[in-house]
């Protein structure tokens, strides 16, 4: 239930909300735009909506023909300003996403400034032949002094924006109205057996008379990854037997679908969840030793997510003892209904009207 004691706090933050949408609306504030493509994955609310395994799905599809670089935030690191990722910055130096995605893609750009601007500035100031040809604006959707080619608005299946409120009494961080400034929404996290009329009726609500393209993905789950695979090979998540003991770590925003993912396999799963971006400390590996010394295995299955793994590797409470058996579940987005072709297609046709320009 919504505490009414922080209504007037919410009515007040949305005033100061609509006052700043305001200004950039009448160009009272500037808002930059740029002769490369640049394309904002974002959302309304705070939290995990899903951006990120779209921003991996968009690398992913657009390293193949164009020079990629990511900007973010660099959220809860412990540096400033610009910094040009490179392999070996950890999550402290980079934040969490931005060394995710360099530890998978290491030719990617990835860079973080909280400054976007001052981080365009830098990324096109780089030499021709490292300079990005497309740059990927990671939860920028606030960030209106970029402005983008093409803005993507993220939104978590399970949390429609539409439903939710203003800060603090809800996890909106703008207006639901806010939709108006995107081109394209992605549902994500939807269930496998979402229908289309259910589909067709979250279009009319998101976006009512508006013609803004609505895809809706799934979360799939790849093969189990080793944390350190210098002494962890790939496991077949299918191999997990109902009898092993799995200890399942998570410190992201919503844990509850990898957590459903690991309790179809195994029905010895004990689970550890922490907040959003977690840095684990001395006190939890006890509390982790804890939990399997209770155990009957000798070797248990350690499995974390992925964001999760871009903190441990770099982690010196983690024991070396732990590492042969340490494994992060990769993430993949899949679009319903066959779309991924027409999403492809769209992001494509944005790049080469950019070029003509």
């Amino acid at each position: 239930m919504n505490n009414p004691v922080l209504f007037p706090f919410a009515f007040l933050y949305g005033i100061v909300i609509r006052i700043r949408n305001l200004l950039f609306n009448w160009r009272l504030l500037p808002s930059q735009q740029y002769e490369i493509p640049v394309i904002c994955i974002g959302n309304l609310a705070v939290g995990g909506t899903g951006k990120t395994p779209l921003v991996d799905y968009l690398v992913h599809l657009l390293s193949k023909k164009y020079r990629i670089a990511v900007l973010s935030r660099g959220y809860k690191r412990k540096t400033s300003g610009f910094v040009l990722a490179a392999e070996h910055n950890t999550s402290s130096d980079i934040g969490d996403e931005a060394c995710q995605l360099k530890k998978k893609y290491p030719l990617l750009i990835v860079a973080v400034d909280s400054n976007r601007r001052r981080g365009m500035k830098h990324l096109l100031a780089l030499p021709e032949e490292l300079k990005p040809q497309v740059v990927l604006l990671d939860d920028g959707f606030q960030h209106r002094y970029v402005k983008p080619s093409l803005s993507i608005l993220v939104t978590d299946y399970n949390r429609m924006f539409y439903h939710d409120k203003l800060l603090p009494v809800g996890r909106l961080r703008e207006p639901a109205r806010s939709v108006s400034r995107a081109d394209m929404i992605v549902v994500s996290k939807c269930p496998a057996y979402i229908s289309r009329t259910e589909c067709r009726k979250i279009e009319q609500e998101i976006a009512p008379g508006a013609k803004l393209p609505v895809f809706f993905t799934s979360i799939s789950y790849q093969a189990l990854k080793g944390v350190f695979p210098e002494v962890c090979n790939d496991y077949q998540i299918e191999n997990i037997r109902k009898e092993d003991e799995i200890l399942l770590i998570t410190g992201i925003a919503n844990p509850t679908p990898v957590i459903e993912e690991i309790k179809k396999y195994s029905d010895k799963v004990s689970v550890m969840s922490f907040s959003d971006h977690h840095q684990f400390r001395k006190k939890d590996i006890v509390a982790m030793q804890s939990v399997m010394s209770k155990m009957i295995g000798n070797r248990p299955l350690i499995i974390c997510t992925e964001k999760d793994a871009a903190r441990i590797r770099h982690n010196p409470f983690f024991p070396d003892a732990w590492k042969p058996y340490l494994y992060y579940l990769p993430i993949h987005v899949s679009f319903l209904f066959d779309r991924h072709e027409q999403f492809d297609n769209l992001i494509y046709s944005l790049i080469n009207l950019c070029e003509q320009k």
